[in-house]
Protein backbone atom coordinates (compact mmCIF):
# COMPACT_ATOMS: atom_id res chain seq x y z
CA UNK A 1 0.00 0.00 0.00
CA UNK A 2 1.42 3.36 -0.98
CA UNK A 3 2.29 6.04 1.54
CA UNK A 4 -0.19 8.91 1.43
CA UNK A 5 1.75 11.49 3.44
CA UNK A 6 5.03 12.51 5.06
CA UNK A 7 5.25 13.61 8.71
CA UNK A 8 7.64 16.17 10.20
CA UNK A 9 7.82 17.09 13.90
CA UNK A 10 8.67 20.71 14.63
CA UNK A 11 8.77 21.28 18.38
CA UNK A 12 5.30 20.47 19.68
CA UNK A 13 3.79 20.56 16.21
CA UNK A 14 3.30 17.85 13.61
CA UNK A 15 3.36 18.89 9.94
CA UNK A 16 1.61 16.47 7.61
CA UNK A 17 2.43 16.86 3.91
CA UNK A 18 0.28 14.88 1.50
CA UNK A 19 1.86 12.73 -1.18
CA UNK A 20 -1.49 12.25 -2.90
CA UNK A 21 -4.58 14.39 -2.51
CA UNK A 22 -6.71 13.70 -5.57
CA UNK A 23 -9.66 12.76 -3.38
CA UNK A 24 -9.39 15.93 -1.34
CA UNK A 25 -7.83 14.09 1.59
CA UNK A 26 -6.21 17.26 2.95
CA UNK A 27 -9.44 19.25 2.95
CA UNK A 28 -11.41 16.38 4.45
CA UNK A 29 -8.90 15.88 7.27
CA UNK A 30 -8.72 19.59 8.06
CA UNK A 31 -12.52 19.88 8.21
CA UNK A 32 -12.98 16.77 10.34
CA UNK A 33 -10.20 17.72 12.76
CA UNK A 34 -11.84 21.11 13.30
CA UNK A 35 -15.23 19.50 13.79
CA UNK A 36 -14.08 16.89 16.29
CA UNK A 37 -11.60 19.07 18.19
CA UNK A 38 -14.25 21.73 18.79
CA UNK A 39 -16.44 19.16 20.55
CA UNK A 40 -13.97 16.55 21.84
CA UNK A 41 -10.67 18.46 22.19
CA UNK A 42 -8.91 15.65 24.08
CA UNK A 43 -9.71 13.01 21.43
CA UNK A 44 -7.87 14.21 18.30
CA UNK A 45 -4.90 16.45 17.42
CA UNK A 46 -5.52 20.19 17.62
CA UNK A 47 -5.65 21.64 14.08
CA UNK A 48 -3.22 24.57 14.06
CA UNK A 49 -2.82 25.75 10.48
CA UNK A 50 -3.15 24.51 6.92
CA UNK A 51 -1.86 25.32 3.46
CA UNK A 52 -4.55 23.53 1.48
CA UNK A 53 -3.75 25.08 -1.91
CA UNK A 54 -0.01 24.36 -1.83
CA UNK A 55 1.65 21.66 -3.92
CA UNK A 56 1.90 19.51 -1.90
CA UNK A 57 -0.74 20.65 0.60
CA UNK A 58 0.02 20.48 4.30
CA UNK A 59 -1.84 20.43 7.60
CA UNK A 60 -0.16 21.32 10.89
CA UNK A 61 -1.54 19.92 14.12
CA UNK A 62 -0.59 19.43 17.74
CA UNK A 63 1.24 16.35 18.94
CA UNK A 64 -0.59 13.75 21.01
CA UNK A 65 0.79 11.58 23.81
CA UNK A 66 0.63 7.80 23.71
CA UNK A 67 1.87 4.80 21.78
CA UNK A 68 0.07 2.97 18.95
CA UNK A 69 -2.19 0.09 19.86
CA UNK A 70 -1.18 -3.45 18.94
CA UNK A 71 -3.34 -6.52 18.42
CA UNK A 72 -2.76 -7.83 21.96
CA UNK A 73 -5.15 -5.33 23.56
CA UNK A 74 -6.13 -6.14 27.12
CA UNK A 75 -9.61 -5.62 28.58
CA UNK A 76 -8.78 -2.13 29.84
CA UNK A 77 -7.56 -1.01 26.43
CA UNK A 78 -10.62 -2.46 24.72
CA UNK A 79 -12.90 -0.60 27.14
CA UNK A 80 -11.01 2.65 26.53
CA UNK A 81 -11.18 2.02 22.79
CA UNK A 82 -14.95 1.60 22.92
CA UNK A 83 -15.29 4.86 24.86
CA UNK A 84 -13.19 6.75 22.33
CA UNK A 85 -15.20 5.44 19.39
CA UNK A 86 -18.47 6.40 21.06
CA UNK A 87 -17.14 9.90 21.69
CA UNK A 88 -16.11 10.24 18.05
CA UNK A 89 -19.47 8.90 16.91
CA UNK A 90 -21.30 11.49 19.04
CA UNK A 91 -19.91 14.37 16.93
CA UNK A 92 -22.56 15.71 14.51
CA UNK A 93 -21.81 14.69 10.93
CA UNK A 94 -25.01 14.99 8.87
CA UNK A 95 -23.50 17.75 6.70
CA UNK A 96 -20.22 15.92 6.05
CA UNK A 97 -19.57 13.77 2.97
CA UNK A 98 -19.74 10.01 3.26
CA UNK A 99 -16.54 8.30 4.31
CA UNK A 100 -14.27 6.91 1.64
CA UNK A 101 -15.30 3.40 0.55
CA UNK A 102 -18.77 3.71 2.04
CA UNK A 103 -20.87 0.52 1.76
CA UNK A 104 -22.29 1.07 -1.73
CA UNK A 105 -18.94 2.30 -3.04
CA UNK A 106 -16.97 -0.63 -1.60
CA UNK A 107 -19.55 -3.13 -2.84
CA UNK A 108 -19.33 -1.76 -6.38
CA UNK A 109 -15.53 -1.60 -6.25
CA UNK A 110 -15.14 -5.20 -5.11
CA UNK A 111 -17.67 -6.44 -7.65
CA UNK A 112 -15.62 -4.86 -10.45
CA UNK A 113 -12.24 -5.98 -9.16
CA UNK A 114 -13.18 -9.59 -8.45
CA UNK A 115 -14.84 -10.11 -11.82
CA UNK A 116 -12.66 -12.64 -13.59
CA UNK A 117 -9.97 -12.57 -10.89
CA UNK A 118 -8.08 -15.86 -11.04
CA UNK A 119 -6.40 -16.80 -7.76
CA UNK A 120 -4.47 -19.97 -6.89
CA UNK A 121 -5.64 -22.76 -4.59
CA UNK A 122 -7.94 -21.95 -1.65
CA UNK A 123 -7.88 -18.26 -2.56
CA UNK A 124 -9.56 -19.15 -5.85
CA UNK A 125 -12.33 -20.94 -3.98
CA UNK A 126 -12.73 -17.92 -1.72
CA UNK A 127 -12.85 -15.54 -4.71
CA UNK A 128 -15.57 -17.67 -6.33
CA UNK A 129 -17.61 -17.60 -3.11
CA UNK A 130 -17.00 -13.86 -2.81
CA UNK A 131 -18.41 -13.21 -6.28
CA UNK A 132 -21.59 -15.08 -5.35
CA UNK A 133 -21.85 -13.13 -2.10
CA UNK A 134 -21.36 -9.78 -3.83
CA UNK A 135 -23.94 -10.61 -6.48
CA UNK A 136 -26.57 -11.24 -3.82
CA UNK A 137 -25.62 -8.54 -1.33
CA UNK A 138 -28.34 -6.00 -0.61
CA UNK A 139 -27.27 -3.70 2.22
CA UNK A 140 -30.23 -1.81 3.65
CA UNK A 141 -29.81 1.81 4.78
CA UNK A 142 -28.05 2.10 8.11
CA UNK A 143 -30.15 2.57 11.21
CA UNK A 144 -27.67 4.98 12.81
CA UNK A 145 -25.37 7.58 11.27
CA UNK A 146 -22.04 8.35 12.94
CA UNK A 147 -18.82 10.15 12.14
CA UNK A 148 -16.64 7.34 10.83
CA UNK A 149 -12.88 7.33 11.21
CA UNK A 150 -12.43 5.15 8.09
CA UNK A 151 -8.78 4.27 8.77
CA UNK A 152 -8.74 1.64 11.53
CA UNK A 153 -5.11 0.61 11.35
CA UNK A 154 -4.29 0.11 15.04
CA UNK A 155 -1.30 2.45 14.61
CA UNK A 156 -3.83 5.30 14.37
CA UNK A 157 -5.03 4.81 17.96
CA UNK A 158 -2.70 6.16 20.66
CA UNK A 159 -2.85 4.70 24.18
CA UNK A 160 -1.42 6.73 27.09
CA UNK A 161 -2.28 4.26 29.82
CA UNK A 162 -5.72 5.73 30.50
CA UNK A 163 -7.34 6.84 27.27
CA UNK A 164 -7.09 6.36 23.52
CA UNK A 165 -6.78 9.23 21.09
CA UNK A 166 -7.35 9.02 17.34
CA UNK A 167 -5.29 10.28 14.38
CA UNK A 168 -5.47 10.19 10.56
CA UNK A 169 -8.78 11.48 9.22
CA UNK A 170 -8.00 11.64 5.49
CA UNK A 171 -10.93 9.37 4.63
CA UNK A 172 -13.33 10.19 7.48
CA UNK A 173 -16.98 11.06 7.00
CA UNK A 174 -20.55 9.90 7.52
CA UNK A 175 -20.80 6.21 8.24
CA UNK A 176 -22.57 3.76 10.56
CA UNK A 177 -21.39 1.76 13.59
CA UNK A 178 -21.62 -1.65 11.91
CA UNK A 179 -19.51 -0.61 8.95
CA UNK A 180 -16.90 1.11 11.12
CA UNK A 181 -16.54 -1.88 13.43
CA UNK A 182 -16.38 -4.32 10.53
CA UNK A 183 -13.59 -2.23 9.01
CA UNK A 184 -11.75 -2.41 12.34
CA UNK A 185 -12.04 -6.11 13.20
CA UNK A 186 -11.31 -7.30 9.63
CA UNK A 187 -8.27 -5.04 9.21
CA UNK A 188 -5.05 -7.02 8.88
CA UNK A 189 -3.50 -5.04 11.73
CA UNK A 190 -6.24 -6.18 14.12
CA UNK A 191 -6.60 -9.76 12.96
CA UNK A 192 -5.16 -11.58 15.97
CA UNK A 193 -7.16 -9.64 18.58
CA UNK A 194 -10.26 -11.22 20.10
CA UNK A 195 -13.02 -8.67 19.51
CA UNK A 196 -15.92 -10.81 20.76
CA UNK A 197 -16.47 -9.05 24.09
CA UNK A 198 -15.67 -5.66 22.56
CA UNK A 199 -18.42 -5.98 19.95
CA UNK A 200 -21.03 -6.97 22.54
CA UNK A 201 -20.66 -3.57 24.22
CA UNK A 202 -22.32 -1.89 21.21
CA UNK A 203 -25.96 -1.97 20.16
CA UNK A 204 -25.58 -3.31 16.62
CA UNK A 205 -27.56 -4.78 13.75
CA UNK A 206 -26.00 -8.24 13.69
CA UNK A 207 -26.92 -8.99 10.09
CA UNK A 208 -25.49 -5.71 8.84
CA UNK A 209 -22.31 -6.21 10.87
CA UNK A 210 -21.80 -9.70 9.42
CA UNK A 211 -22.35 -8.53 5.85
CA UNK A 212 -19.99 -5.61 6.39
CA UNK A 213 -17.34 -7.95 7.82
CA UNK A 214 -17.74 -10.22 4.80
CA UNK A 215 -17.35 -7.23 2.50
CA UNK A 216 -14.12 -6.19 4.20
CA UNK A 217 -12.84 -9.77 4.17
CA UNK A 218 -13.35 -9.71 0.39
CA UNK A 219 -11.46 -6.41 0.25
CA UNK A 220 -8.45 -7.92 2.03
CA UNK A 221 -8.51 -11.01 -0.15
CA UNK A 222 -8.17 -8.69 -3.13
CA UNK A 223 -5.44 -6.63 -1.47
CA UNK A 224 -3.41 -9.79 -0.71
CA UNK A 225 -3.66 -11.28 -4.20
CA UNK A 226 -0.37 -12.05 -5.98
CA UNK A 227 1.00 -8.67 -7.01
CA UNK A 228 -1.56 -6.89 -4.83
CA UNK A 229 -0.76 -3.84 -2.68
CA UNK A 230 -0.66 -5.81 0.60
CA UNK A 231 1.15 -8.94 -0.63
CA UNK A 232 4.74 -7.83 -0.01
CA UNK A 233 3.91 -6.34 3.41
CA UNK A 234 2.74 -9.66 4.83
CA UNK A 235 4.42 -13.05 5.39
CA UNK A 236 3.91 -16.00 3.03
CA UNK A 237 0.64 -17.78 3.66
CA UNK A 238 -1.34 -14.64 4.55
CA UNK A 239 -3.44 -14.92 1.38
CA UNK A 240 -4.38 -18.50 2.24
CA UNK A 241 -5.26 -17.47 5.81
CA UNK A 242 -7.43 -14.68 4.45
CA UNK A 243 -9.17 -17.10 2.11
CA UNK A 244 -9.98 -19.38 5.05
CA UNK A 245 -11.24 -16.42 7.10
CA UNK A 246 -13.48 -15.24 4.29
CA UNK A 247 -14.92 -18.70 3.66
CA UNK A 248 -15.67 -19.05 7.38
CA UNK A 249 -17.48 -15.68 7.41
CA UNK A 250 -19.47 -16.70 4.33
Amino acid sequence: MSQTHHLHVDGGRLIKRYVSWSRGEHRREWAVLHRVHARRPDLVPEPLEADLDADPPAVTMGLLPGTPLTDDLDAGQQAAFARSLRRLWSVPCADLPARRDHPAELHALMTRRLAGLDLPGPAGEAAHAARSFLAGLRLAPAGTTVLGHADPNLANYLWDGQRIRIVDFEDAGRSDPEFELADLVEHLAARRADWTAFLTTFDLDGDRLLDARRLYAVFWLHMLRPGGPAEHRNPPGTLEQQAERLLNLL
